[in-house]
């Protein structure tokens, strides 16, 4: 029986190209699978009949858009996760769920390998590998790009060659993944970090400097998802679709980083995130008024290792899945609302209310009515200070001697 190897395909050059790369390489049938995680463009379907129009003996599709939405950006918003504090993990995210499918795929169609598309200097072949080995520690995997010496030079030379049905061009000189949680850009004139990025690799986002008029926005949360926008309930999906669109319009979620890979060297990304960047803004405003405040400390801490973990390819790790119940532990009491302006780039919180609120407005305010005993100030502010006061009477002591 002739080998099968399932590869994880997106419809573009490099991935197309492929298709019969690896068949004539190793001789073995391609089954191309397609996991639609909300990135839009083209139809699932044109970009399963290119597969097989490339050669592929099988194009498998899989709609995980709502999968992706529930089981994948909402633990993110819960852990508030930021890689280095910039990076909302759109590709990182979006790997375990597509290894999850291709696995699966690999069982149904019989094949002993999965290939993918990344290059060796990648966080992408680590998610992909890792999350393979995994769930399917029996499955091998290749990547073309990096083991069978596939560049877009010789991409290109092969797909005109064999005149496969894909748009093949040397302009476009960025590397671009996109999903429903944002987009991501990278190489090219990026590569020099002294240049602006230039207005045409948007996409998400419209330009901040010229905005519509503010439009204000109620986010209403149950136990850290949101449930509806201004009123109307949403799914997870919807809600991050709706505020791409609302957040897009106003240019806001636009990130511009240097981030460590994990292979060792930093990198240069433009990130587009405009609904995710909304959402865990007004998620976090949400917990300082729902979450104690050690409890709150440490979450962050633990939100950083989450999005450290994820970012290196550890979703399915022990770890994180400890990490995991902590965090949804913290969101028992994240319910309520959020109002915010989205204008000029920014994503503005200006009211919030929570019948789970650990505000006390009579504790807070200054006016009558205050029922904050200020007495008790003055002992708390002697004893709070007395370890310090101790050891600085030790240090004078001792440099007099």
């Amino acid at each position: 029986m002739t080998e099968r190897i399932v590869l994880a395909y997106s419809g573009g050059l490099d991935t197309s190209v492929a298709i019969g790369w690896i068949g004539e390489a190793t001789g073995a049938e391609v089954i191309a699978v397609a996991v639609d995680v909300g990135q839009g463009g083209e139809s699932l379907e044109t970009i399963r009949q290119r597969a097989l129009g490339c050669g592929a003996v099988e194009a498998y599709v899989a709609d995980a858009s709502d999968e992706f939405a529930d089981e994948y950006c909402m633990p993110t918003l819960k852990a508030n996760a930021l890689y280095q504090g910039h990076y909302p993990l759109v590709s990182a995210i979006s790997r375990p769920v597509i290894v999850k499918h291709l696995v699966k795929a690999a069982r149904e169609f019989g094949a002993t390998t999965v290939a993918h598309g990344c290059t060796g200097k990648g966080n992408d072949q680590v998610r992909f590998e890792v999350g393979i080995q995994t769930l399917g520690p029996d499955l091998k995997c290749i990547a073309p790009v990096r083991d069978l010496a596939l560049t877009r030079d010789k991409a290109i030379a092969f797909a005109e060659e064999k005149g496969l049905p894909i748009e093949t061009t040397k302009k476009n000189p960025y590397s671009i993944d996109q999903n429903v949680w944002g987009r991501a850009v990278e190489t090219g004139y990026l590569e020099d970090i002294w240049n602006s990025p230039t207005k045409d690799i948007y996409d998400y986002t419209a330009t901040p400097e010229f905005p519509p008029a503010p439009d204000e926005v109620t986010i209403s949360f149950e136990a850290g998802v949101p449930v509806a926008i201004d009123g109307i309930k949403v799914t997870p999906l919807q809600a991050i679709k709706e505020l791409n669109r609302r957040a897009g319009a106003q240019g806001v979620g636009r990130i511009d980083v240097v981030e460590d890979r994990l292979v060792g060297i930093k990198s240069r990304e433009i990130y587009e995130a405009p609904g995710a960047m909304a959402l865990i803004t007004a998620h976090k405003h949400l917990e300082d008024i729902t979450i104690e405040r050690e409890q709150a400390r440490f979450k962050a801490t633990v939100g950083q290792r989450w999005a450290e973990l994820v970012y290196d390819g550890q979703w399915f790790s022990p770890l994180k899945r400890s990490l995991d119940a902590f965090i949804e532990d913290t969101q028992k009491y994240v319910s309520g609302d959020i109002r915010m302006v989205l204008h000029g780039g920014q994503a503005i919180v200006n009211g919030r209310r929570s019948d789970t609120s650990l505000y006390d407005f009579d504790l807070a305010t200054y006016d009558t009515g205050d029922t904050f005993d200020q007495s008790m100030a003055r002992g708390f502010i002697e004893l709070w200070g007395m370890s310090a006061k101790v050891a600085s009477g030790r240090d004078i002591r001792v440099a007099g001697k």
